[in-house]
């Protein structure tokens, strides 16, 4: 037998796992008995902040608290599928097919997780980009070394509990299947990927890194196989898991004549705050309390302009974190956002950036589908062009920036290669800057003190998402125009971090298992 409670603990007993089962169990009315805590959440409406502590308490022994299991199949010799990428995507289709009995085969343009380090580190410090290894490209995809945040609101894509307990397995914190808006960190995801590909070696599968796909071969109506260089890897099926900077697929894919649609995404800058002060707005104190996370804020405004409305809204936050370099290009600057699991950096950052609709890029008409990529890369070189042809960021006091006046000096900032000081309008498109600057304002009057001027922006956010979709079918998830050919995850357009990505991988890989290996399904 068993009872569920709901508490509302202060910090200090929430996140002590011995004082929240003891609270859970007085909560019960039970003298004794196993608690398993089971969803946590900060309250922050008001002071003093709260926690909300779900958890059942039994009388007897509690059921298994994580069901997932390695698999124990041996694939080496089974049939094999090709995945193109290894992000969270490809790694959990490289999963899900060896438990259906079927050989994974990923083919990575990036390096291994450990190697990519050396990349990472020429970025930030010689303002050297490697076009295949970089914060958005390598084992683990873009996410392993720009935060590892596992909230997603996809719950009807796939099993959310599922994903979160296969990271667990591999060396996860089992917070992450309690906490409201789990989170890994920058620092531990990078072990938690290495197991993963470890478990895909160990079972049969194969990973080669440094392989980028330079072309597909296509027989009739049917994709057959990739090359990578000179060398061609056949399969009964492709998943093509590149995420949404790999720009030359989806070249690649325009060249091939295969059905491509341009999407609509999101641009803009990154700011960041003093983690201080996003903690006295968000928690209503001088001082954070020592028990709290670092704060985090999510903030959105619908922006006219030529009386044309578009959404602005906060990004990938993170709380005690960094920003980071992110192009894969000499000649372009872009940043992103990322936290180490404590988060306690002294910096808290987020995108604002604003709804690009097809509407807004009429002069890219020409383009066709590939008109919103045209134009994402035109603002990453134009932001590149005006801080300096380097990796140092364009950036400008946030108060200035909403004054349109150039900053005759910049607060310091997490952003290792550098910044300059420009006036964020010349690195931003009008109607993009005209909206973050209104939007600024109304975020002021939401957490008031937000529009500060120890606060700095850099620009430009612009990987939000792909802004290119390659269609597919929505019930086999199958490409609409090519057979065995599977797009999947955040650069076929159809996921947005981590969790999503990864459930859609695995249903990519049950899809075409279904199709395509059926006796090996069977």
């Amino acid at each position: 037998m068993s009872k569920k409670v709901v508490l509302n603990l202060p910090p200090r007993v929430a996140f002590d796992d011995t004082l929240a089962r003891e609270a859970a169990l007085k909560e019960s009315g039970q003298k004794t008995g196993q608690v398993q805590l089971q969803k946590r959440s900060i309250d922050a409406r008001k002071a003093p902040v709260k926690v909300r502590l779900e958890a059942e308490v039994y009388t007897d022994n509690p059921p298994e608290f994580i069901s997932y299991h390695r698999s124990e199949k041996n694939v080496e010799n089974a049939p094999a599928a090709i995945i193109v990428g290894a992000g969270p995507a490809g790694m959990f289709a490289a999963l899900r097919f060896i438990e259906l009995g079927i050989k994974p085969v990923i083919l990575e343009r990036g390096k291994d997780v450990q190697a990519r380090r050396r990349d990472l580190a020429a970025i930030n410090r010689e303002h050297i980009v490697n076009p295949d290894s970089n914060y958005c490209f390598g084992e683990g995809g873009a996410g392993t070394y720009s935060d590892g945040k596992l909230y997603t609101r996809s719950k009807k894509r796939g099993d959310v509990r599922r994903v979160l307990e296969i990271l667990v397995t591999h060396g996860a914190k089992e917070d992450i299947l309690i906490d409201a808006h789990p989170h890994i960190g920058t620092n531990k995801l990078p072990k938690v990927i290495k197991s993963m590909r470890e478990a895909i070696l160990e079972a049969g599968g194969e990973m080669h890194f440094d392989s980028r796909v330079t072309d597909f071969e296509i027989e009739s109506d049917r994709i057959t196989g990739v090359w990578v260089g000179n060398d061609l890897y056949k399969g009964d099926s492709v998943i093509l898991a590149t995420g949404h900077s790999a720009r030359d697929i989806y070249y690649l894919l325009d060249e091939k004549e295969i059905a491509i649609k341009a999407k609509p995404f999101a641009l803009g800058v990154r700011v960041e705050h003093p983690q201080s002060l996003i903690d006295q707005i968000q928690y209503h104190c001088d001082v954070r309390d020592a028990h709290l996370p670092a704060a985090s804020y999510s903030l959105v405004n619908q922006v006219n302009f030529n009386a044309i409305k578009r959404g602005v809204f906060s990004f990938c936050m993170c709380p005690g974190g960094f920003i980071v370099p992110s192009a894969t290009m000499e000649g372009e600057v872009v940043v992103n956002g990322m936290s180490p699991s404590r988060r306690d950096s002294k910096y808290a950052n987020s995108g604002i950036v604003v709804a690009i609709e097809p509407q807004d890029l009429k002069g890219y008409a020409d383009f066709g589908e590939l008109a919103h990529l045209e134009f994402q890369q035109d603002v990453e070189q134009m932001a590149c062009e005006v801080a300096g042809g380097t990796q140092n960021a364009p950036a400008q006091r946030l108060t200035d920036f909403v004054n349109n006046k150039l900053s005759a000096s910049l607060p310091n900032t997490s952003y290792q290669p550098g910044t300059t000081s420009v006036l964020m309008d010349e690195a931003l498109p009008v109607f993009v800057a005209e909206r973050l600057r209104t939007a600024f304002r109304l975020f002021d009057k939401k957490m008031k003190g937000y529009l500060s001027e120890e606060a700095i922006i850099l620009g430009v956010e612009s990987r939000t998402s792909s802004p290119v979709q390659i269609p597919r079918d929505r019930e086999s998830r199958e490409h609409i125009q090519i057979k065995q050919l599977f797009p999947s995850g955040e650069g076929a357009g159809f996921a947005g971090g981590i969790v999503s990505a990864a459930m859609d991988g695995e249903r990519c890989a049950e899809s075409a298992a279904k199709m395509y290996f059926k006796k090996e399904h069977e």
